[in-house]
């Protein structure tokens, strides 16, 4: 694939700006529990972080291409925004996609320029990987709904002007259970929040939810109540794009701290980046991350062309390659800083569990391994 002078020109000038904030940035918000508002901000200002939403809403009238290619290359400076998995890139498609008009008026302009935040919550306690399992359930209740259940690690609920909460409603011809999108504004009266204790170095903070009849208007339900697991899917596969591209930026990272110090670590005559046992793992990252970041353009080029099938599975090959390489990416370059590589001078450490994350969440390589063998492969399925 052969990148357009555009975004080409969009990967330098992000790349510049993430360079003027870097890992030690980063690591002050962490360190300080703060959040990092001010790349945060001058990112949504200079139009990054609404790429891919539509010009008539103060978007970029671009595509995920373009907002993956934002978000890997803040991660390849140290400093990437989480925030973006969710705000823009599931929650900002699913409006653009299936809003109300008044849906995409009220939200779509904030969430643009970076104004307004919203959160996604899926995850329950007890349902793990089984989404058929969601126990958060609305009902109707005049012209609006009725909003109960639980909610767990969800993302940057604290700084989220609202949280788009997938829950699941009665279908009246047959009694089943069936997926729904809502949007509960923060401020709803019986929508609570805990925080979860994390050890993982992250300005975004992870949440469990309690939604105890929580009444929301009509119009808080996004698009067609009985097209809801289109809609859902449509969010996921960005989800797992962009997924793929924290990933890649961290692994990209890492690989470059590694070099660096590999180039001028001497400890017998000659650089140790000179010896093949230090040389070959680092050469063998590079090439894993670039490859799992051709999968991921290729899952961006299907989603943004209209093909939600042929995206849904490179969307999830992506997001696997991108962990495993992030993964091997992290461990080699500690390895090669030895002691070095587990102090808080190198920012490495902190990548070991931050790399694991994209190997668990939103979906685990497991039941990514289970898609491609039932999907692609058609074997039969053992659940």
């Amino acid at each position: 694939m052969i990148e357009s002078d555009e975004n080409r020109s969009l990967r330098a000038a992000v790349a510049g700006l993430a360079q003027r904030y870097g890992r030690e940035y980063f690591a002050t918000a962490v360190r300080e529990g703060k959040h990092a508002d001010e790349l945060w901000a001058e990112a949504g200002k200079l139009g990054y972080l609404g790429v891919n939403l539509p010009e008539e809403y103060g978007g970029g009238g671009a595509g995920i291409a373009e907002l993956a290619i934002v978000l890997e290359e803040l991660g390849a400076a140290g400093c990437p925004l989480l925030l973006m998995v969710v705000s823009p890139a599931i929650c900002g498609t699913v409006i653009a996609r299936f809003g109300t008009d008044e849906q995409k008026r009220t939200w779509l302009p904030g969430l643009a320029a970076g104004t307004v935040k919203m959160a996604f919550g899926i995850t329950e306690p007890d349902a793990g990987s089984n989404s058929h399992r969601l126990t958060t359930t609305a009902r109707r209740e005049g012209a609006g709904w009725v909003l109960n259940g639980r909610k767990v690690f969800i993302s940057g609920v604290d700084v989220a002007d609202a949280t788009l909460v997938v829950g699941r409603t009665e279908d009246a011809g047959t009694g089943r259970l069936k997926p729904c999108l809502f949007v509960v504004e923060r401020d709803a009266p019986g929508f609570g929040r805990r925080e979860i204790p994390m050890e993982l170095a992250s300005p975004e903070k992870q949440f469990e939810l309690v939604m105890d009849d929580v009444r929301l208007p009509g119009d808080a339900l996004v698009g067609d109540e009985d097209a809801g697991l289109l809609q859902l899917f449509a969010g996921l596969n960005p989800e797992r794009i962009m997924t793929a591209a924290f990933a890649i930026g961290m692994g990209r990272y890492a690989v470059a701290r590694a070099v660096e110090y590999a180039r001028t670590r001497h400890v017998w005559d000659e650089p140790i980046g000179a010896h093949q046992a230090v040389a070959h793992p680092l050469a063998q990252s590079h090439i894993e991350l670039e490859l799992a970041r051709l999968m991921m353009y290729e899952a961006a080029r299907l989603y943004d062309a209209g093909d939600d099938a042929g995206a849904g599975e490179a969307a999830n090959m992506a997001k696997y390659a991108a962990a495993e390489a992030a993964v091997q990416a992290v461990d080699r370059a500690v390895h090669t800083l030895g002691g070095n590589g587990l102090t808080k001078e190198f920012g490495l450490a902190s990548l070991i569990t931050a790399a694991r994350v994209a190997r668990v969440a939103p979906v685990s390589r497991e039941m990514i391994l289970n898609y491609v063998s039932h999907r692609t492969l058609g074997l039969p399925k053992s659940y």
